[in-house]
């Protein structure tokens, strides 16, 4: 079987962070490491020894110097671009679009870049500036080893709770899951979750002005996944229908969500997903004031032993 893959998602804007500079490489850890580098570690230790770096492509310089010069020594890294121009065929870039097309692009562009240098090999997608845990590298590292499941496609995403993945200074996007006996039934974007003043969490979809409340167990996608290699074509496929569909409503901002990708494949019957459960947390950094957090974290990590540092030698 083929080894499995780690694709890096890190070509977004960040457009809520605000600032100067790439929020993937701006140090967190107690020796000036990265989130990435983390992501890179525990992906190590679970057992990847591939990775491509889905990026846009005026930031790969920076990306070898910063990020994956160490690393390479340990795994070997591919670089994938994001650009706006690579849509599907006959259709045409709106004009004043700058924004890239969302995740599940970016997804999808990795995706491709496997199928290229490796063939058919399963992979992990990841965020770049999202930090989930030894555990959830490790469970889908194992998911993606083991031998493939005839008939329809056999993916798995890693749930947290959703306590687990809240910022306390904004709304948060999340996808929020229906898991039926370990198996995802649906997923829902999410895009402004909060911690509310009486302790609960919601999501507003009116601004504000009425809150749906959310159980701190429910399960939420933080975007790990594990695809076997015939995700590739349906990603396709959805990326044709987002074009057809999605993308007449907003055409300057509309994003291709992976979370919406994958729930229509579960929908149509072409794919199910296990839900490998973690009761981690996940940390980032969402907005400027959420890395103080990230970073008491991993120097708490780092002291129990969790994490050498520099996490690279």
């Amino acid at each position: 079987m083929n080894e499995p893959v780690l694709v890096i998602i890190a070509a977004g804007l960040g457009s809520r962070y605000g600032g100067g500079g790439l929020k993937q490489i701006e140090p967190v850890g107690p020796k000036g490491e990265r989130i990435i580098d983390y992501s890179l570690y525990d992906a190590w230790r679970a057992g990847f020894r591939r990775a491509v770096c889905v990026i846009k492509e005026e930031m790969e310089e920076a990306f070898r110097r910063e990020i994956t010069a160490p690393v390479e020594k340990h795994m070997q890294v591919e670089f994938a671009f994001q650009r706006v121009d690579d849509i599907p065929a006959g259709r045409a870039v709106p004009q004043g679009r700058e924004k890239p097309w969302g995740t599940g692009h970016a997804a999808l562009t990795g995706a491709r870049k496997v199928a290229e240098v490796w063939g058919d090999a399963p992979y992990a997608v990841i965020n770049a500036d999202d930090f989930y845990g030894r555990e959830a590298y490790q469970k889908i590292y194992d998911f993606l080893s083991r031998p493939g499941t005839a008939g329809k496609m056999d993916l798995a995403m890693v749930g947290y709770q959703v306590r687990n993945t809240v910022s306390d200074h904004g709304t948060v996007s999340r996808g929020v899951c229906q898991v039926e006996d370990g198996m995802l039934q649906s997923v829902t974007e999410r895009t402004k979750i909060a911690k509310l003043p009486e302790g609960k969490i919601g999501y507003t979809e009116d601004e504000g002005k009425t809150w749906t409340i959310l159980p701190p167990d429910t399960p939420v996608s933080m975007s790990i996944w594990g695809f076997v290699p015939g995700t590739t074509k349906e990603m396709e496929v959805e990326f044709i229908r987002f074009f057809q569909e999605t993308l007449p409503e907003n055409p300057l901002k509309a994003e291709f969500y992976l979370p919406f990708a994958v729930d229509a494949m579960v929908q149509d019957g072409r794919a199910q997903v296990h839900v490998l459960e973690t009761r981690d947390r996940w940390y980032g950094v969402t907005y400027k004031v959420d890395r103080q957090s990230v970073v008491d974290a991993l120097a708490e990590m780092t002291a129990k032993g969790e994490y050498p540092s520099p996490v690279w030698e």
